[in-house]
């Protein structure tokens, strides 16, 4: 069944602490110019220890190769790429900067420039401060610490947890999540069609039974 992305809208979870969630976005030249996008900024700790994962830098042999599989994926895509001087890094104040300041796609990306691209500190008192003058803004060292924009944030991560949305970056469409940066083919083949989702292979493996049950001891939560 074919689909139009005409009047179609879907959202698109992301963390500034991902690197995926940039290189997916420098990719979003590749999405029907007909979709409508809306950015929802979450905290990808909080999500992370809703479902009692932790996160790839939080197990080292995965640390290391999750950087060289970034740089990688965006030398591959001809993307510019430099990691920030320290990762993982405390996200949430510039989470809450680029909805203090519209959340538009177009500041949402200059923050991951900023951060991705040109190699910058967020997470510092004197790193976050030169972020807000670099984006012109230099209020919103305060800004930021308005109950309005925390609760905003607060409100798209419970969002995200209510879709089951476990990490980042994450699209929804029609109820349906796409995440990470290497499911971006697939989202796109998918907002044209349903065709290979209601496929008889894809339904069958959607609905496998569980064969056998780990026992794991739970995760430490990550920070909020």
């Amino acid at each position: 069944m074919s689909t139009s992305a005409g009047g179609r809208t879907a959202e698109w979870f992301f963390d500034f602490v991902s690197p995926f969630a940039y290189l997916q976005l420098e990719q979003f030249d590749r999405l029907p110019a007909a979709l409508t996008i809306e950015p929802r900024p979450m905290v990808l700790g909080a999500v992370l220890g809703h479902w009692g994962q932790r996160g790839p830098a939080e197990i080292a042999a995965k640390r290391v190769f999750t950087y060289r599989h970034a740089l990688y994926r965006a030398q591959k895509l001809g993307i510019a790429y430099h990691m920030p001087p320290a990762h993982p890094f405390n996200s949430i104040k510039a989470l809450r900067l680029a909805i203090a300041m519209g959340g538009s796609l177009d500041v949402i990306r200059r923050i991951f420039r900023y951060i991705w691209t040109d190699g910058h500190d967020v997470a510092s008192a004197e790193g976050f401060s030169a972020l807000c003058e670099a984006m012109g803004y230099p209020e919103g060292v305060n800004a930021v610490e308005a109950p309005a924009i925390k609760e905003t944030l607060k409100r798209n991560t419970d969002r995200a947890l209510s879709l089951q949305v476990f990490g980042a970056p994450t699209f929804l469409l029609d109820g349906e999540l796409f995440w990470g940066e290497d499911a971006t083919d697939l989202f796109v083949a998918c907002i044209e069609s349903r065709d290979w989702l209601d496929s008889p292979e894809v339904v069958r493996v959607s609905t496998l039974p569980i064969g056998v049950q780990r026992k794991t001891p739970a995760a430490p939560a990550s920070a909020p």
